[in-house]
């Protein structure tokens, strides 16, 4: 957590924007920055909070990315949001994955659920209606932090009664952290067509 909140203020002293990816070692359970840890802790769990918001998110079987940058690289945070997701999912879909982006629910639910895969709330990568993909931001002055986990395999359920998928499950094979991250760094570089972010809208 404290890296990427390093390549924020990085992002913002110097304009420039950061990819990294990463895993985590020990397993441990991140609450968003504005969540109250009351009724999600677990004794015993190693807990860390995030400089960015969203709910609970169990870090085990994952990769996990970050992107820093000015928010003038995309436009805004919302379009940001979006983009970064359009990408990964094109990366997802160099694996096979048939990745879809969440459209907004038509009514906004009237309460949050503690947990980070637990619904969806419209951007994220979605298989089979189910999310593949959880993330967060947060913005400081002129550049924002995106970061969120790929789920690779295992579950949600020390935080969440469900609502997620892994790569394991879509895939019908062990989906390895190297594999995923060399897919996304590929990706990464290849701008996006308009025409791209319509192509991966939900149905």
């Amino acid at each position: 957590m404290a890296a990427d909140a390093a390549l924020l203020d990085e992002a913002h002293r110097s304009g420039a924007h950061f990819l990294r990816l990463y895993r985590w070692d020990p397993p441990t359970l991140s609450i968003g920055r504005n969540q109250s840890i009351e009724g999600v802790g677990r004794d015993g769990v190693p807990t860390v909070r995030r400089p960015t918001g969203g709910q609970a998110v169990w870090h085990e079987h994952e990769v996990t990315y970050a992107v820093a940058a000015p928010i003038a690289t995309f436009g805004s945070l919302r379009g940001a949001y979006r983009e970064i997701h359009a990408w990964l999912a094109n990366a997802l879909r160099s694996l096979g994955v048939d990745a879809s982006l969440a459209m907004p629910p038509p009514v906004p639910p009237s309460g949050r659920p503690a947990a980070c895969f637990a619904a969806s709330a419209g951007g994220e990568i979605l298989v089979n209606h189910r999310k593949l993909v959880g993330s967060a931001q947060v913005r400081r002055r002129d550049a924002f932090l995106q970061h969120g986990s790929i789920l690779l395999d295992g579950s949600q359920a020390i935080v969440s009664a469900g609502g997620e998928t892994t790569l394991a499950s879509v895939l019908k094979r062990p989906v390895s952290f190297a594999e995923v991250a060399a897919a996304i760094t590929a990706a990464w570089g290849e701008p996006l067509r308009p025409s791209a972010l319509a192509s991966l809208a939900a149905e």
